[in-house]
């Protein structure tokens, strides 16, 4: 493979052919080494790839850029070095928390329960970018009561003088609207 020394002569060759070698033998006749030559050769193989936290070459994953070899033995019996180039973008994430009353718009999207929600994007390097939403929804409520007066009603500041349904809105311990119905009755003096 890509060179041979030749003990006879000590030269190293690079390339197939016959080579001969005249020299004397011990009898001080004409001697004639030769030899039949076929250089078989190496090989080399590069390539470059782009990947996302990952990639897997010849059985091993690799999750950093870089330059990685394998070598192996070519059809000639010789040594075939294959090249990667790699280089590995990275995904990314993202979390954030809200609270909001009964309903919660996010991506377009109405939530009205809690709890965890994600979706994933394309970043930059054309990678995952996941988003995470931890969501606490608390709710609104509503209550009636019934009162009967005589001419006029006070209900937290309001005189209330004809019969009839009056709202009013406070907060609750959630920090949500608590719609309130008093249901009134008037009866005149």
């Amino acid at each position: 493979c890509d060179s041979y020394t030749w003990q006879v002569d000590g030269q190293t060759y690079t390339s197939s052919g016959t080579y001969t070698n005249t020299s004397a033998n011990a009898a001080g006749c004409t001697h004639v080494d030769s030899l039949v030559l076929i250089i078989d050769n190496s090989t080399s193989s590069s390539m470059s790839a782009t990947a996302c936290d990952s990639y897997s070459w010849n059985g091993q994953t690799y999750t950093t850029s870089g330059t990685y070899t394998n070598t192996s033995t070519n059809a000639a019996g010789c040594t075939q070095v294959d090249s990667l180039v790699l280089t590995i973008d990275n995904s990314t994430s993202s979390s954030m928390s809200a609270t909001a009353c009964d309903t919660y718009t996010w991506d377009g999207v109405a939530y009205t329960t809690s709890g965890a929600y994600t979706n994933t994007y394309t970043n930059a390097a054309n990678c995952d970018s996941v988003h995470t939403l931890n969501l606490t929804i608390n709710y609104s409520n509503t209550g009636t009561s019934a009162v009967t007066a005589c001419d006029s009603y006070d209900w937290n500041g309001q005189i209330i003088t004809t019969s009839g349904s009056y709202n009013q809105t406070f907060t609750n311990a959630a920090n949500c609207d608590s719609v309130h119905t008093l249901v009134a009755t008037i009866n005149y003096s």
